[in-house]
């Protein structure tokens, strides 16, 4: 007979907030639950894994997260990164835990030496995606396109080689393709809402569980100022925020504007002083606690990632989406597409347009109504229990 039993599990990221914040509160469910949990992930984010109860299992990377325009600008230049850093992290984490193998890993979608290192030990493997994830047709229409592009450079080419030539040598028996985008099981981490062609994903390998946020106490609270009628929080993340003449813009279109008070977050990568003179109704900072602010707001400025979108969508918050990257264009199409959304490109987000999409939706009572349905419809989801308890009926069974 089989019995529920403390397992140690093994979870594995980097350290970026849009993939490490999605899995600590099914991180934090799974300790709660008796289990012990070894998080891999570089040091700078080993105090937000370390309060999840989690034991955090420092690596050295060599993404470039603290350096924006390292990334470069075309397809190979966001792709190469990745593979060269999980190249290098892998046998660092499989020193790691050479003395201390876990009976089941699970890894966000960025780290490629997870299910590499779950073959070898001979456990199971559960992706957790924060993100859109592959439907009937994907191939087709975004992986071909995408291949040809790569095989039409050599620079391309000898990526795509390299990277099979790693997963061969690492005895993984799959194209790229398939490691990348075609987990054999996924948890994702987003409402079945922002999901591209939802109707078209297998739900045998992808359970959407919706968001699983938590309260966030540990980020802080945010109170509503005397006097402000609506309030704004514009954000674009915590990676592309190297954006000074678009903080300009918004603080040209709502700074003293009757009623409004604005949160700006900026991020680290620009100086409050390149936006000139701040009005008294803006507050500006590098970070804020952006769940905390969505839950007392009456409009939100978003690149559309996936945690802002679901975030957003989750306090019934109507969005200006402004994408930069990835899926942020399908997420900010799909916002628009449920009704709760306007969309512009960072060459149309000018202070009159962003004026008039704001107060547009905001004073929208089609918005509003299905904003609220959406909110209704997201808390149903089964979130982190249903999560965590995914991940417990993958553990391998022990004699009782």
């Amino acid at each position: 007979m089989t019995s529920p039993h403390r397992a140690h599990i093994a979870m594995f990221s980097i350290a970026a907030h849009g993939h490490v914040n999605p899995s600590l509160e099914v991180i934090r469910e799974l300790v709660a639950r008796g289990h012990r949990v070894s998080y891999a992930i570089p040091a700078a984010f080993a105090d937000k894994v370390a309060g999840t109860g989690a034991e955090p299992v420092i690596y050295t990377s060599t993404l470039p997260m603290d350096d924006a325009d390292a990334w470069g600008t075309e397809l190979i230049d966001n792709l190469e990164p990745f593979l060269a850093d999980g190249v290098q992290a892998l046998p660092q984490l499989a020193e790691a835990f050479e003395n201390d193998r876990p009976d089941l890993v699970i890894s966000d979608i960025t780290s490629y030496p997870a299910p590499i290192l779950a073959r070898r030990w001979g456990v199971p493997y559960i992706q957790l995606s924060p993100n859109l994830v592959a439907w009937e047709g994907y191939d087709e229409e975004v992986a071909a396109p995408q291949n040809a592009q790569l095989a039409g450079s050599e620079r391309g080419r000898a990526y795509l080689a390299r990277f099979q030539a790693w997963l061969d040598e690492n005895g993984m028996g799959v194209p790229v393709d398939r490691f990348v985008a075609h987990p054999d099981r996924a948890i994702v981490l987003i409402p079945k809402a922002l999901q591209l062609f939802a109707d078209r994903v297998d739900e045998s390998v992808y359970t959407f569980v919706g968001a699983c946020q938590g309260e966030r106490a540990d980020q802080g609270e945010w109170e509503r100022p005397a006097g402000a009628e609506k309030v704004l929080l514009v954000s674009l993340g915590s990676a592309n925020t190297k954006q000074p003449a678009f903080y300009r813009e918004c603080v040209e279109a709502f700074g003293g504007l009757p009623g409004w008070h604005v949160v700006l977050q900026i991020g680290k990568f620009v100086d409050p002083s390149e936006l000139g003179e701040i009005p008294g109704n803006v507050e500006v900072h590098p970070w804020v606690p952006q769940l905390a602010i969505l839950k007392k707001a009456d409009a939100f400025i978003t690149h559309a990632g996936a945690g802002g979108s679901q975030e957003g969508l989750a306090t019934g918050t109507p969005m200006v989406a402004v994408p930069l990257a990835v899926d942020q264009f399908g997420n900010a199409d799909t916002l628009v597409s449920l009704g709760v959304a306007r969309r512009l490109s960072m060459e149309e987000a000018t202070a009159k347009a962003l004026r008039e999409a704001v107060t547009g939706l905001v004073a929208d009572p089609e918005v509003a109504r299905r904003g609220e349905e959406i909110k209704r419809e997201m808390a149903k989801e089964g979130g982190t229990r249903q999560a965590a308890d995914i991940i417990e009926a993958a553990l391998p069974a022990t004699d009782s």
